[in-house]
């Protein structure tokens, strides 16, 4: 899958799950206990895990294939 088809699947989750925030946040008092445990416990890490993604994923893909790119100590005796 190239890089940009990644990267707008994560970006539609991030907005797709930023929906529902929106909604908690304007939405009249008396329901907020009603989407509470939803928006702390999806949708608002979600969003920010996607976030994180879409900022430094490249920092993580780097130190993934680094990782993988080293052979391990116990195969070279």
């Amino acid at each position: 899958m190239k890089g940009i088809t990644k990267r707008s699947i994560v970006r539609w989750i991030h907005l797709v799950f930023a929906i529902p925030i929106l909604g908690y946040i304007y939405s009249p008092f008396e329901k907020l206990p009603d989407y509470a445990p939803a928006t702390r416990f999806v949708f608002l890490p979600v969003m920010v895990l996607t976030g994180l993604w879409m900022w430094k994923g490249h920092v993580h893909r780097r130190l993934i294939s680094k990782r993988s790119a080293q052979p391990d100590s116990a195969e070279n005796p």
